[in-house]
């Protein structure tokens, strides 16, 4: 058995794939599993993926959904394959760094306060790098409230137990794109806690064109995650009137002109 199973949505992402796999393959820690599952892709995706599966057959294991169901439902159908102590996060058009698996194997091992550790990301785009996140060391639940996401998805580690106790993701469609704020949620309300490693392990392709992919409606899914989240996590009242705050700010942002947003964008992710 792995130490660790690292669980892949895969979707349309068939120029990108295979140097997001290369970087797993290249880690200096290989104790892992991969397991991957396509989500109705349309492209060459699903035929790439059988090709690695191909070449590393005892270290690959590929589902495919009939159709698109979404990140959480297919995230969770990778975990009913995975054996490992530990779950991993990778998106198929990111990058993993050399040291990634071993420092977090190396911090869980070491601290088994902690059930969640994960790493501010850089960013980078067909043209290169061109921003680094940050990342609170000890996120506490009052974080919550001005620092969402508390952790990077798709650089974490997590203990699967403790991913398991809370049922994994949560398959709701209200929860798109905010299925890792509403499991953070799920774990710190369990009592779980994490730990973001002051290091750059992971990179994510974030390309200048991203914007236009959160709607309004993107966003009242954020708003609505948070207000569900603050009840799990019984947050102290006087914080709910944070809540109005981000519906205008989600409001503002969606009639934006594009090129003032884009300029945000960059200095928020410096």
């Amino acid at each position: 058995m792995y130490k660790i199973s690292v669980i892949m949505g895969i979707y349309n992402c068939e120029e990108t794939l295979g140097e997001s796999i290369d970087s797993l393959m290249s880690q200096r820690y290989q104790d892992f599993e991969l397991i991957m599952c396509d989500d109705g892709s349309v492209d060459q995706t699903y035929n790439i993926a059988k090709e690695y599966k191909k070449r590393y057959p005892n270290k690959i294991k590929l589902l495919k959904n009939e159709s698109n169901k979404g990140l959480n439902y297919t995230l969770n159908r990778c975990l009913k394959d995975a054996e490992g102590e530990y779950i991993a996060r990778q998106d198929g058009d990111d990058i993993s760094l050399p040291d990634r698996f071993f420092k977090e194997v190396q911090f869980l091992d070491d601290n088994l306060e902690y059930a969640i550790v994960s790493c501010p990301m850089i960013y980078f785009d067909k043209n290169g790098e061109w921003g680094k996140g940050t990342a609170i060391e000890k996120p506490q639940i009052k974080d919550f409230v001005f620092h969402t996401p508390f952790f990077c998805h798709a650089p974490c580690m997590m203990r699967k137990a403790a991913l398991m106790d809370v049922k994994g993701y949560t398959v709701d469609r209200k929860l798109l794109r905010y299925e890792d704020c509403n499991l953070w949620y799920k774990m710190y309300s369990k009592g779980y806690i994490g730990y973001n490693l002051n290091e750059y392990l992971y990179k994510m392709r974030d390309d200048r064109d991203a914007m236009q992919r959160r709607t309004f409606e993107s966003r009242m899914r954020a708003v609505y995650v948070q207000y569900t989240g603050f009840r799990m996590v019984k947050m102290p009242l006087v914080y709910y009137l944070y809540l109005p705050f981000e519906f205008m700010k989600s409001l503002m942002l969606a009639v934006m002109p594009k090129k003032i947003y884009q300029i945000i964008h960059k200095i928020r992710r410096r």
